[in-house]
């Protein structure tokens, strides 16, 4: 069974086809999916998919692109964390490409994820685009090593990988890793530990080869699996394997469907 850590099935476009996505992810061993939340406002309908269907699970936070929506505090992260079908805060973190000034708001809104991650005991879904150094700066500076988490789409280098993993995260493949002048992330999931490794679709996007440029679902998950045993001499089921342990031991709260 596969895992696509990642996608965004609430998405208008996605969620208007949910029973053909659910059968295709059937059809190809793609067991559960994470309902990834990016603001307060839409968290609701991320819950509903999660709590409607026992393959899918749910994360709450806002996601750094997102400006004018409502800010969260700690207490309101916690509140809805506890709900059983969520098993994460985020996606959080710091996107310095949409944002030129580097403004201290993302900053400041990353460390109250952070800070809500750690009172309740569940991972982060960390989203960093051109801000690596920062990202693990206020991680570190946070405690984050203490709850650990997941470095989500990851396209960094070796080093940023290297340092992430220091501090207890996992590093999670999407699609990317299967196009031809994506070296230097493929260099990255040669060199990290298997142990430590995630797959995702970031759906709808990012579909991987050979449907780039097309409309992606998690049933595609599959495509970056089998990249990454390519990329170091292993067979798929190693690695559909392995990618899924470390899914239930980093999201402890989530549960596998039984058999």
């Amino acid at each position: 069974m596969l895992v696509d850590s990642h996608c965004h099935l609430d998405f208008p476009d996605l969620a208007n086809r949910l029973p053909e996505l659910l059968q295709r992810m059937e059809e190809n061993a793609v067991g559960l999916a994470v309902c990834i939340g990016v603001n307060l406002e839409d968290f609701p309908r991320v819950l509903a998919l999660a709590e409607a269907h026992p393959q899918l699970w749910a994360t709450v936070g806002v996601h750094p692109e997102y400006t004018d929506v409502r800010e969260p505090d700690e207490n309101e992260l916690l509140a809805l964390a506890n709900h059983p079908k969520v098993i994460a805060i985020g996606e959080t973190g710091l996107d310095y490409y949409w944002q030129k000034d580097k403004p201290e708001w993302q900053r400041a809104r990353f460390r109250t994820h952070i800070r809500a991650a750690r009172r309740c005991g569940k991972p982060l879904v960390v989203h960093t685009r051109e801000s690596a150094e920062d990202t693990l700066n206020v991680l570190a500076e946070e405690g984050a090593d203490a709850v650990g988490g997941v470095m989500h789409c990851f396209t960094e280098n070796w080093e940023v990988a290297r340092r992430a993993l220091d501090l207890g995260f996992y590093i999670s493949f999407s699609g990317i890793v299967t196009f031809k002048n994506a070296a230097i992330v493929k260099d990255v999931a040669q060199k990290c530990p298997l142990n430590r490794i995630l797959v995702e679709t970031d759906s709808p996007y990012l579909a991987p080869m050979p449907y780039r440029g097309k409309q992606n679902q998690p049933a595609y998950v599959r495509h970056v699996a089998e990249e990454i045993a390519r990329l170091r001499d292993l067979s798929f089921e190693d690695v559909t394997a392995a990618t899924t342990e470390n899914f239930f031991t980093l999201f402890k709260y989530a549960q596998a469907l039984p058999k």
